[in-house]
Order: structure tokens, then C-alpha cells, then sequence
């Protein structure tokens, strides 16, 4: 019998993981903890995590008008805590999404490892709500595209 590979990736020497999905902001308190809310609730059966490409916020929880709308929606994700990417990630995740093109770069100039690298959107960068109080719409983009990877 064929071992059914559409939800998991083949690495090197026939190592196959789960789906592992890292999201990725620039701070990782607006846009990356709120995509790792949002598919945590929707795909609890999915490894999810999320970090920024700056280390400024490390240790922070997520930005308060953030979990204020996530949690509108019925997310609460008070206890995630900011982090930055490491070179770790990329062999701990299958696939890393990007919220903008700026974050995209940053991950592709370190990375090393066998994880995808994509652009949460497309083609489309998640606006950063940081500075102008965009929230809501930052919601609407996530769970958009959440439920899109989840139908395949």
C-alpha cells in the first residue's frame, strides 16, 4: 500500500514529517500570533507556532488591540510570548509562511533547512495593523486564508 503523502512533506533520506507550520511577522505581536491563533483554533490537530524576524518584542505577549479583536472573534491567546525566528526553525517546520514580502526576505537570507518558504498570501503581504489600527482587517486576511490552506 502507497503511503499517502498530501498532508506531509518528504525530506532527505525518506524522512517524512506532519504538517509543522510556522508564522512569520516582524515583531511577532500583531500578524504572526494572530495567524498561530487562528489555525490553532480551526486545525488543532496541526503543529503551530509563530516568531518575528526582529527580536524586539521577545518575551512580550501579542498586542493588546490584537488579542482585544481575536478575542471578538473567539480567539484568546494571551499566553503566547513573542520570539524571534531561529536557524532551528527551519528544520523544526515544514512550511513558513511570511506575512509580508520584507519578512519573506529576512527568513530567505537566513535560512537553512529543508522548510518551505512562502508568502501567507500569495502574492499579497498582510498589512501591518501596528500603526494604524487595522485589526479588524488583519482578522478578516488570516482567517480568509486559514480556511483556504485548510480546504486544500
Amino acid at each position: 500500500m502507497k503511503a499517502r503523502l498530501d498532508r506531509a512533506s518528504a525530506l532527505p533520506h525518506g524522512r517524512v514529517m506532519k504538517d509543522r507550520i510556522l508564522f512569520v511577522c516582524l515583531g511577532n505581536i500583531c500578524r504572526s500570533p494572530a495567524a498561530e491563533a487562528v489555525m490553532r483554533a480551526k486545525a488543532p490537530h496541526l503543529t503551530v507556532d509563530s516568531a518575528g524576524t526582529a527580536g524586539w518584542h521577545q518575551g512580550k505577549a501579542p498586542d493588546t488591540r490584537a488579542r482585544a479583536e481575536g478575542a471578538r472573534r473567539g480567539y484568546v491567546y494571551d499566553d503566547l510570548r513573542a520570539r524571534q525566528v531561529t536557524r532551528a526553525d527551519f528544520e523544526r517546520f515544514d512550511v513558513i509562511y511570511a506575512m509580508d514580502h520584507d519578512n519573506l526576505a529576512d527568513l530567505r537570507a537566513i535560512a537553512d533547512g529543508p522548510a518551505r518558504l512562502e508568502l501567507f498570501l500569495g502574492d499579497t503581504d498582510v498589512p501591518d495593523p501596528y500603526y494604524d489600527n487595522s485589526f479588524p482587517r488583519m482578522f478578516d486576511l488570516i482567517e480568509a486564508r486559514c480556511d483556504a490552506l485548510l480546504r486544500g
